[in-house]
């Protein structure tokens, strides 16, 4: 199944403007400071914390970003890019009911052990940052149209109100939110939250319709 891949570079967010290589190798190693500085754990690092990680000096960091805020956008945006192409379920939607609920669980698993701790980050800024709010917005939709391509035939076969409960059932054991929670607050392994989602997903999605 070939999913569209999400537009998760907003039409009315500004283009950058064209750099010299020079600073355009310096905006990326700011970029990357942030993110291993993410991978540390530090979700929401001063521009000190992020200068001295980019090896630049603090008033230096601000000649490629406005603000703080405008970074973390940034930083936000180019780990978006980077799991991108992990965001397709190629399964055809006539294979077995436990193909498609493996494949999703394991897409799923993908995209966001990519994703790591920008993706909490960007949790943490969206209240405050209407880009990054609204680039969730449109993930989140994705994820949840993507869910209900691959079980189309089984959705429509129910009572609409127990589709769309069935569905959003789904979509939320499939969120980032949700990852996380079993992967980190229950301790689980990646493989073992892909066999915990498939086993849910599976009593979900084949549960016989209530009477």
């Amino acid at each position: 199944m070939n999913d569209p891949i999400v537009p998760w570079a907003l039409a009315d967010e500004a283009p950058e403007r064209p750099m010299r290589s020079d600073s355009k190798r310096n905006r990326d190693a700011v970029v990357d400071a942030v993110l291993s500085l993410h991978r540390d754990g530090n979700l929401q690092p001063s521009s000190t914390e992020v200068a001295e990680r980019a090896g630049i000096s603090p008033r230096s960091l601000f000649r490629y970003f406005v603000d703080i805020d405008d970074l973390s956008r940034a930083a936000v945006s180019r780990q978006l890019e980077r799991v991108r192409p992990l965001l397709a379920i190629d399964v055809p939607p006539t294979a077995s009911v436990a193909d498609r609920v493996a494949a999703l669980a394991q897409s799923r698993a993908h995209v966001f052990e990519a994703m790591g701790p920008s993706g909490t980050a960007a949790r943490v800024r969206a209240p405050f940052q209407p880009v990054i709010a609204a680039q969730l917005t449109q993930a989140r939709r994705f994820f949840r149209q993507q869910i209900e391509r691959l079980f189309a035939s089984e959705l429509h076969a129910l009572d609409p109100a127990r589709a769309v409960a069935i569905l959003s059932a789904v979509d939320v054991l499939c969120s980032y939110e949700s990852y996380q929670l079993l992967r980190h607050d229950h301790g689980l392994s990646e493989p073992d939250v892909v066999a915990s989602l498939t086993a849910a997903i599976t009593q979900l999605i084949a549960a016989p319709p209530v009477e």
